[in-house]
């Protein structure tokens, strides 16, 4: 399958929304995709950022598959939590060139969405209690703002608590 290319995720996300008539706004900035450095561009508390990471979870009852782990981006991820939740005995970031191959974006501005079958979604628990999201939208150069109950009914994550203890 030829990766999607970025402009068609964020035109997909778009029109996603859009047909889901969920409440969005798109925020053009200069390209960034570290989650400390975008929050401070955008204007939004570290937590209240989607950060999406590809991961692949594998061995176990389920076998091998790659799982899309969204937190706020004030977190780090708690691989043996996602590893227990996928009744796998391993998991870790999928390769950058694996994760681009699945889901059409370079690495920083993959948005919070499984737009592929491929993917399994989870998000962390902590990250629902904001009122809207903030997420780069399959560019670097994009994001977009998102009524958090727009997003749970348009992404359909599984929730669990994936983020590390601090």
């Amino acid at each position: 399958m030829a990766p999607r290319m970025a402009a068609d995720v964020f035109a997909q996300l778009v029109a996603l929304l859009s047909d889901a008539k969920a409440k969005f706004r798109v925020i053009e900035h200069q390209a960034e995709g570290r989650s400390e450095a975008i929050s401070i561009i955008r204007g939004n508390r570290p937590d209240q950022a989607a950060k999406a990471m590809v991961l692949d979870v594998r061995g176990g009852g389920g076998g091998r598959r790659h799982v899309l782990a969204i937190l706020p981006g004030s977190a780090r991820l708690d691989f043996g939590a996602v590893a227990a939740l996928f009744e796998a005995r391993k998991c870790g970031f999928a390769s950058p060139e694996s994760a681009q191959e699945i889901t059409g974006c370079v690495m920083g501005s993959v948005p919070p969405f499984a737009l592929s079958p491929d993917l399994a979604i989870v998000v962390d628990e902590d990250l629902l209690s904001n009122e809207t999201l903030f997420f780069n939208a399959g560019r670097l150069d994009r994001s977009m703002e998102l009524d958090t109950k727009d997003w749970l009914a348009v992404a359909k994550p599984r929730v669990a608590k994936i983020a590390a203890k601090a």
